[in-house]
């Protein structure tokens, strides 16, 4: 569920980045991260635990529009792509808005992609969520490599229903904002709907496209090296890090973090 600040008059939506691990769902952030203008999004951040230290979660607000009177924010973060970290990746969809998936394009891959993708619904199923009325996207990454597993494949496994789907490569940033540009195009319009009482139509969708053409018009203008970033260069990374102690820590952690973010006054942009 957004989290809404009606003194302030802004909201966030929050989207999770879900998927096996190392599937490309952190580098989709910081690419996001490193393109968009510093007046657009916020810090970007890892929690870690003791053992969770290298499966790290990522806050990036992003700036989207308007609903009504308020000012719509995207909050971006990612779970730890292992398995068995279940009880992580189930406190950071608590609350979740959307969901893209990041499917690794890799054949070998395709086990880790299902056991995921049921772990997702799993997760979801034990938040009273059903999955299929939730604003899901889906991401077949890394089809910049060899011998991948065929589009018609991921769908056919894991999106029979015919979701929205982007192929990507995210280490490159193709992909990623056309990602981000179709879950928003879901979660935008609902949000106003629960909001405001308002059953969104056809035009609030064209809006909401719009406006993230605008986004991926202005981000594609400026050229970026995003490196994969490894456990080892995490040190070196620029991530704000946040030393935990439970799972639970994390989850308080991350709504402190939203909440905070809504809250902060915003300098106005130079003419």
């Amino acid at each position: 569920m957004s989290i809404i600040n009606y003194v302030s008059k802004q909201v966030a939506i929050k989207i999770v980045y879900y998927g096996p691990g190392l599937s490309g769902k952190t580098t989709n952030l910081r690419y996001i991260y490193f393109k968009l203008d510093p007046s657009s999004r916020g810090d970007l951040v890892c929690l870690e635990t003791d053992s969770e230290r290298t499966y790290f979660f990522d806050l990036l607000p992003v700036k989207a529009g308007l609903i009504g009177d308020y000012k719509v924010h995207f909050q971006l973060m990612t779970v730890p792509g292992q398995i068995f970290y279940a009880a992580s990746r189930k406190n950071v969809l608590r609350g979740a808005d959307g969901v893209v998936f990041v499917a690794d394009s890799q054949i070998p891959l395709l086990d880790a992609n299902l056991e995921s993708f049921d772990n997702l619904r799993r997760n979801l199923l034990s938040l009273d969520v059903d999955l299929n009325a939730f604003a899901l996207v889906f991401q077949y990454n890394k089809r910049d490599l060899d011998e991948l597993i065929p589009v018609e494949t991921f769908n056919q496994l894991l999106n029979p229903r015919g979701l929205p789907y982007v192929e990507a490569s995210a280490i490159n940033g193709v992909g990623v904002f056309e990602t981000l540009k179709e879950v928003a195009k879901l979660t935008v319009p609902a949000v106003k709907e629960n909001l405001l009482g308002v059953k969104a139509g056809a035009e609030d969708v064209a809006a909401v496209e719009s406006r993230a053409q605008e986004v991926l018009r202005e981000a594609t203008q400026k050229e970026v090296e995003v490196e994969f970033i490894t456990p080892e260069d995490e040190e070196s990374s620029q991530l704000r890090k946040t030393k935990l102690h439970t799972v639970d820590e994390v989850e308080l952690e991350l709504d402190k973090l939203s909440r905070e973010f809504l809250e902060k006054p915003r300098k106005p942009k130079p003419s």
